[in-house]
Formats: structure tokens, sequence, C-alpha cells
């Protein structure tokens, strides 16, 4: 399998999972986020969970992902957010 070559068919519902420090605006950066790579995006379907200390707070968001590279650019914009320390 080459790199440019994925398990995925597309399009596919794609979960992803954002873990990052607990800040009020920490979901809503996450859905702007996303839409901007994912416009039909439907913000009220996003699951957040707090850590038991409540100092992080995980965003789980399922994309209907429709290339490997949408998913990679949303993965780079995701990652590069300096409240994101990690995307599944």
């Amino acid at each position: 399998m080459s790199e440019h070559e994925t398990l995925l068919t597309f399009p596919a519902d794609f979960p992803i999972k954002i873990m990052g420090e607990r800040h009020d605006d920490f979901a809503q950066a996450m859905v702007e986020l996303v839409l901007r790579h994912a416009p039909d995006f439907r913000a009220e379907t996003v699951e957040m969970r707090a850590s038991s200390s409540g100092n992080y707070l995980s965003v789980t968001c399922v994309v209907r992902a429709t290339s490997k590279a949408q998913l990679d650019a949303l993965y780079r914009e995701i990652t590069a957010h300096p409240w994101v320390k990690m995307a599944l």
C-alpha cells in the first residue's frame, strides 16, 4: 500500500477525538476548526468529556470525510492549535 492509499472508503463517517487544555472556548474553537474542513459537520453532535481532574477536555467530532487529503489537512490544523495536546 503506498503512502497515498488508505483503508478507508470515502465518503465515510470518521470520528475525531481532540484532547486539550480546558478553556471556556475549547469546544467552540474545535468546532470552528472542523467546520473549515468539513462544512457539513453538525456542531450539535459534538460529545465532550472533562478529565477527572477537570484540567483537560476531550471533544469528539464525527465528520463526513470525503478524502484522505481532507482528513490530513484537518489533523494538521487541529494538532497545530496551541490548546490541543492530542488528536486521535
